[in-house]
């Protein structure tokens, strides 16, 4: 079986997507992860830039990694002084790591319009950089920037820039398609050649600009490529990085090529949404193999298909890669979606019952006011309950009103007041809020906690709006969707009015019957996804 060296680098290249920052902290915690994942190669940062990524080589020294090397990356050294001399140079080194990442120019463009110097000149260059930190005993990896588009426009000079860094000594050659806009034949087709000129490993590292990240890593191996970097979930500059979490799968599953074993594949669902919270970004629900929709099913002939056999519309098992099947109802739904959604919440029901047949009448009709229960299971659970004539209320309405202000300064406020019932008991009571849906939310919680304790950990996590019919202006009807969670679970509810407070105060009731309901169930709680709601 062919093997494959994954390299990994969110923590540099990743951490220049628009948006992403990631703090000391962070990355330490990242490296742990990448770690019991199986990556080979972790690239830290480039030391010789910043202070936070010559402190994370320090504090990973402390780490016990089980199995991965962590790289300091940076650039040859600079024309016109040596390289012992050269403050980049001297930072990697200072990083202490084993291996040492280098890039160098391979496009003559670059070294004409960029650097400014003569092709002889960063030939030096490249060959003085590694020979100098070869012979400080690191591992050198070169990175061949640009060198696809270098290849294309001179072939002569690009081959002359590999040729140095082996000559130097490095340990790998790695073929970059910096800009993202080569195609995987022509990916394939120069690896094939550079594996067939060089005795050392060929590496790939591709850009997604074209949409061809992954492919393009695809086909680099296929041609004899033995190391392949990338990111998590395809982090990195304009369009990011070839991506991780779609390579691995791939090499692994469908070539067959020995990159990880099949128990830490299992974990690529849950590092993808950690190192999606670190960076504080949604998820990607419809990426491939681990987002929310991966193996999501709608359409009521797919739901059918998949419960007599899930390979009809699953090109592989989602647990392999720690992900699971979603059965999403909607007004498109058919018998087997309701059946299969009811299955996840612990409910047998039969294909041609009453109960069946309401849920659906019920969820058509839910559907054309404009309700929305893919991202609301929730809400979906409550409406099977109670077609079940199984639901409960835990407390009843009596009023609320929800008063917003504005002063002078222009600050705003809002206040809720509201009156429930709750075991015989009425309780009355106000909160503030940032706005009046906050304010409700927190009043309903102040007036249940005295007499449901753990409605005190839950918290409003999300609220969207989505207007209905745009057509009516201010009095359109509006879909809100809220996302709640506490200590151990994410929900998500839904609610439909022209009142956007009434709106909110639905999806709202229907969170707090979930979460008491839950918390009152005899049976344990089914397999369910975290992101219930559809974050992202």
């Amino acid at each position: 079986m062919k093997k494959v060296v994954l390299y990994d680098t969110t923590l540099r290249d990743g951490s220049q997507a628009e948006g992403v920052s990631f703090s000391l902290a962070d990355k330490l915690r990242i490296a742990g992860r990448l770690d019991r994942l199986g990556i080979h190669y972790i690239e830290g940062g480039w030391p010789g830039s910043n202070p936070k990524d010559m402190a994370f080589f320090r504090e990973i020294r402390k780490k016990k990694l089980s199995r991965a090397r962590v790289v300091a990356f940076g650039s040859t050294r600079k024309s016109g002084c040596n390289a012992e001399n050269d403050p980049n140079i001297d930072g990697l080194l200072k990083a202490r790591t084993g291996s040492i990442a280098v890039f160098g120019k391979s496009w003559i463009l670059h070294v004409k319009e960029v650097l400014r110097r003569l092709p002889e000149e960063n030939l030096r260059m490249i060959f003085d950089s590694v020979a100098y930190l070869r012979s400080k005993g690191r591992e050198l990896i070169y990175d061949a920037e640009h060198f696809f588009d270098g290849f294309k426009d001179d072939s002569e000079y690009a081959l002359s820039t590999l040729e140095q860094a082996v000559r130097a000594g490095a340990g790998f050659l790695v073929l970059c398609d910096t800009n993202g806009g080569a195609l995987p034949e022509e990916i394939a087709e120069i690896t094939a050649l550079i594996k067939n000129r060089f005795q050392i490993p060929v590496g790939i590292h591709a850009h997604n600009d074209g949409g061809l990240g992954t492919a393009n890593s695809l086909a680099a191996v296929r041609a004899g490529a033995e190391l392949v970097q990338g990111t998590i979930n395809g982090y990195g500059e304009r369009c990011g990085n070839a991506d991780l979490c779609s390579i691995i799968p791939n090499l692994k599953l469908k070539m067959g090529v020995n990159c990880i074993n099949l128990t830490r594949l299992k974990q690529l669902e849950t590092v993808s949404r950690f190192v999606d919270e670190l960076a504080n970004l949604r998820s990607n629900t419809r990426a491939p193999f681990v987002g929310l929709s991966a193996f999501s099913h709608k359409g009521g002939i797919h739901v059918d298909a998949v419960r007599k056999n899930p390979r009809t519309y699953e090109h592989i098992d989602p647990a392999l890669v720690g992900n699971r099947r979603r059965i999403l109802v909607s007004e498109l739904s058919g018998k087997s979606n309701v059946i299969l959604k009811a299955v996840e919440f612990g409910v047998d029901l039969a294909k041609d019952t009453p109960e069946t047949r309401r849920i659906l009448s019920d969820l058509k009709r839910l559907g054309d006011e404009g309700y929305e229960f893919e991202g609301a299971d929730a809400s979906f659970q409550i409406l099977i309950q109670k077609a079940l004539n199984k639901h409960r209320s835990f407390f009843e309405l009596e009023g609320f009103r929800v008063i917003v202000e504005k002063d002078k300064a222009g600050r705003s406020h809002s206040e809720a007041t509201i009156k429930v019932k709750v075991k015989n008991t009425s309780e009355h009571t106000a909160a503030e809020g940032n706005g009046p849906v906050h304010a409700l939310d927190n009043a309903l919680r102040k007036a249940l906690q005295p007499f449901y304790p753990s409605i005190g950990k839950v918290r409003l996590a999300d609220f969207k709006v989505r207007v209905l019919d745009a057509s009516a202006g201010t009095a359109a009807r509006v879909r809100v969707l809220i996302e709640s969670k506490d200590q151990e679970d994410i929900w998500g509810t839904v609610g439909v009015s022209e009142n956007i407070i009434e709106a909110s105060w639905q999806a709202l009731v229907d969170s707090v019957d979930y979460k008491l309901f839950m918390d009152t169930r005899e049976k344990p709680k089914p397999a369910r996804s975290r992101r219930s709601s559809g974050r992202n």
